[in-house]
């Protein structure tokens, strides 16, 4: 059997096809709300996919949209990326989103987070 080395990333008990659905949902979700609450893992995963994203959502090119289509794969959100969020990061090198634990959920005690756009 063959060591793990260099597989990174959470499973989320989810198959590849499902785990990508649920990333690219939470995102769409953060981009048109600017905060939500999911499970601390989930957020640690979403945190890099988000920064990339709005890096993209910084420079309104064509390509960029395509791009930012093909991982939010919804139009409205793509517009709200380019028109609204992107815009308010211009003058910010990263750090775009930002993480708080706020409990530990009762029934399986996972730790439940905020992640929300920084102002």
């Amino acid at each position: 059997m063959a060591a793990r080395h260099r597989i990174g990333g959470r499973q989320l008990g989810r198959n590849s096809g499902q785990r990508r659905a649920l990333y690219r949902n939470l995102l769409n979700a953060l981009i048109t709300h600017d905060s939500i609450r999911t499970t601390e893992a989930k957020a640690k995963e979403l945190r890099p996919m988000a920064e990339k994203l709005i890096t993209i959502g910084r420079v309104d090119t064509p390509h960029n949209r395509n791009l930012a289509r093909s991982i939010l794969a919804n139009e409205d959100t793509v517009a709200r990326l380019f028109e609204e969020v992107g815009p308010k990061f211009v003058g910010r090198n990263g750090g775009y989103t930002r993480i708080f634990r706020l409990r530990v959920r009762p029934g399986d005690g996972a730790t439940v987070c905020q992640i929300e756009t920084v102002e």
